[in-house]
């Protein structure tokens, strides 16, 4: 085995980036405008090949006139010695999740082309693309079996039928799915929480696996029953969220908790062999009672590595990867080690790079980092550290060739990597890393059309002896001579950051656009500064935080090019309840107007109309009768009186398919407002979650926004 070292950064192995290149005149370029966010194309999900020579990934395109997307497969080598092509045509619909066959020939991926979701399949030596299933619920997020011979994939299924042949139980699934389509009657019934979850109901449909051989045949139920064997809340999901084991002969993946899913974190890894019928799974890592989830063999087959949390009932906890000696069929043949208990660092994404190393994500100081562990917890940084934002990690088989999207504030995913290389100085060995840079150019002509700044990273000093990370986005034409307005905006969560990445939902560049100085804070509660740091934001949701926050608006105030009397904040879910926190709060004096979108104002009624109450009992210490004062102390509606006092006017988003934070958050809030005579105004969308994702609802969300903001904090250098 290589030992770990100190990683040492070599030559750039392909190009840089685009937005590093100068193909316009600075004076020529222009400012972001709203139609620009979907102008660009949406770049996710890139797979290296086995051989670590080519690299398929997802190109996205919106098309804001017929108000949908479409989404494509690309193809490029890695090398950047030939142009990235097209490798499908969905003539319109969406191309998804590409995992390659092990023989690296084949190229597997869920599409909508046939009308419902499938799984389709395309051989690289040219042909049309191939469906493989016809499942009268849909087929997703497929994977191989390592030998090739076989496809796992998910679909939400009625349970009552799942014991069933398949073929019998895709008829009754089928008979079912047509009979509630066709009724005059629309009436739900539910027996037990979890009924609903983000925008949509779940209609007592659980995500089962089903096997099927490689091409298609013998597709077979493999976890029966009343339960889900794929994680229901995104909040436990990061990359392949099953897999086969070295034998191909079973499946290990994240399995919901048995009892209590609504207010319970204890996913298992569970095990079932390919042929299984049975509706008792075998669960692994019962002895947890808090999460585990993403399974991952070592390239030997002889470990099994897998993210664990500690905590019960707490989602924000840190991600350690535990590893576990393990025989070919799966089951534990040793003592599972935590592999990354020597740093704070929490891991989102991770892949064996050997058979001994880990490479993993992890949030790191308001961008991300790329971080190798080792079998005997050595934890060390992946030079360049904290590298904008890193998602869909990738690697060759030998561990050499990774890749992912890598985005910035001031530039939307691109296919981004790197390259492991060893060489002898001096008697030693070093590894070297070598950047793969440039590999999706679908954005580089709009890119170079526009005046991006990138932003300024600041420490504010906050009570407890520590700093608060905060970004500073200058507007393009920044004068400093001039005195500027400023966009103050909280992010999500709590336990999120803003990070150096883009975003087509809450985009700072776009908002530095319109002629504002843009403001991010981390404070407390955000992830990437330790997790004694998240930690501190539950139970206290309007106390430290909200002081940190207090802190970061009196630094920007003393800024010499910030205008004191033009400050307007915003914020959406928890950057929303910071909103109406701020409203009821003497902090309201100092913000001209606030905009909240799809926030929290009720603690006493949110909790009993959200879905994930795990995570309210966890904020709050408990169920509101037992702990009645921590749902009350926080809670903006409790100081509704302020509204009046303050008078900040305030605008109100919130969608009828917010499950997540309901909109009867949003009532209270605007009748409160509306009661008391304060500048007011609401905006509803009947047919979005808690995000606005249809096009032409985003280009009317952003008018509004900016509107609201333009009234009262008029935008521009004076």
């Amino acid at each position: 085995m290589k030992a770990l070292v100190l990683l040492a950064v070599a030559a750039a192995a392909v190009a840089y980036f685009a937005a590093e290149t100068e193909a316009a005149e600075p004076s020529k370029k222009r400012p972001m405008a709203i139609d620009d966010l979907f102008k660009f194309k949406r770049i996710a999900e890139p797979q290296v090949s086995p051989n670590g020579k080519l690299v398929v990934y997802q190109v996205s395109t919106v098309d804001l006139e017929a108000n949908k997307s479409s989404t494509a497969l690309w193809l490029a080598a890695t090398d950047g010695t030939a142009e990235p092509k097209p490798l499908t045509n969905p003539n319109g619909k969406s191309d998804r999740h590409p995992r390659w066959s092990p023989d690296g020939k084949k190229i597997l991926f869920e599409s909508t082309r046939s009308g419902s979701q499938q799984l389709w399949v395309i051989a690289l030596d040219g042909g049309e693309a191939a469906k493989i299933t016809e499942v009268s619920t849909g087929a997703g997020t497929g994977l191989w079996s390592p030998d090739g011979t076989h496809v796992a994939f998910v679909s939400a299924v009625y349970p009552e039928f799942s014991e069933l042949p398949f073929a019998e139980s895709d008829k009754k699934n089928k008979e079912k799915l047509e009979a509630v389509e066709k009724s005059p009657v629309k009436a739900r019934v539910f027996t037990r929480l979890f009924f609903r979850h983000w925008d949509s109901y779940v209609e007592d449909k659980r995500q089962h696996l089903f096997v099927c051989k490689g091409d298609g045949a013998d597709v077979r139920d493999v976890t029966p029953g009343d339960r889900d064997a794929y994680p229901t809340s995104s909040t436990f999901s990061v990359g392949d969220d099953f897999t086969f084991t070295p034998d191909g002969k079973h499946l290990i993946f994240t399995a919901v908790p048995m009892k209590g899913e609504a207010w319970s974190t204890n996913h298992d890894l569970c095990r079932v062999s390919i042929d299984s019928k049975s509706t008792a799974w075998e669960a692994l890592t019962s002895d947890n009672k808090a999460a585990d989830t993403s399974p991952r063999f070592s390239p030997d087959g002889k470990k099994l590595a897998w993210r664990v949390q500690k905590t019960p009932g707490y989602e924000a906890d840190k991600w350690d990867i535990f590893a576990v000696d393990v025989k070919e069929d799966g089951t534990f043949s040793g003592k599972p080690k935590n592999l990354t208990a020597s740093r704070d660092v929490s891991a989102h994404e991770f892949a064996w790079r050997s058979d001994y190393t880990v490479l993993l994500v992890a949030d790191d100081g308001g961008a991300t980092s790329l971080f190798l562990a080792d079998h005997v917890g050595n934890v060390v940084d992946i030079v360049p550290p904290r590298q904008g934002q890193i998602t869909g990690l990738s690697g060759s088989r030998d561990g050499i060739v990774w890749m992912y999207a890598l985005a910035r504030m001031d530039m939307p995913a691109e296919v981004a990597g790197i390259k492991f290389q060893y060489s002898n100085e001096q008697g030693k060995e070093l590894l070297r890393i070598l950047r793969l840079d440039g590999l999706s150019p679908q954005n580089h002509a709009l890119l170079a059309e526009l005046d991006r700044p990138r932003p300024e990273s600041v420490e504010v000093p906050v009570e407890g002896g520590v700093k608060m990370q905060m970004w500073i986005l200058k507007p393009p034409g920044f004068d400093p001579s001039k005195k500027w307005p400023v966009a103050y905006l909280i992010h999500g969560g709590p336990q999120g950051a803003w990070g150096d990445a883009w975003s087509f939902r809450w985009n700072p560049q776009l908002w530095a656009a319109q002629g504002y100085v843009v403001v991010l804070p981390n404070p407390r509660g955000s992830t990437g500064f330790g997790q004694k740091y998240v930690d501190e934001i539950s139970g206290d949701w309007g106390g430290k935080c909200y002081r940190d926050l207090v802190a970061g608006v009196e630094y920007v105030e003393k800024l010499p090019y910030v205008d004191p009397e033009r400050i307007g904040s915003a914020g959406g879910s928890f950057g929303g309840y910071m909103q109406d926190w701020f409203a009821v709060s003497d902090i309201a004096k100092k913000f001209k107007c606030l905009i909240t979108h799809c926030s929290v104002w009720n603690f006493e009624s949110m909790w009993g109309t959200t879905e994930e109450l795990w995570f309210d009992e966890f904020e709050h210490g408990g169920l509101p009768w037992e702990v009645p004062g921590k749902y009350r102390e926080f809670s903006p509606h409790i100081k509704a009186a302020n509204l009046a006092k303050n008078k900040t006017p305030m605008l109100i988003i919130h969608n009828d398919l917010d499950f997540r934070c309901p909109i009867g958050q949003g009532h209270e809030l605007f009748a409160a407002l509306q009661r008391q005579g304060v500048p007011s105004r609401f905006v509803n969308f009947p047919d979005e979650g808690h995000w606005v994702l249809k096009p032409k609802n985003s280009q009317f969300w952003h008018k509004e926004v900016f509107a609201w903001l333009t009234k009262y904090v008029p935008p521009g250098g004076k």
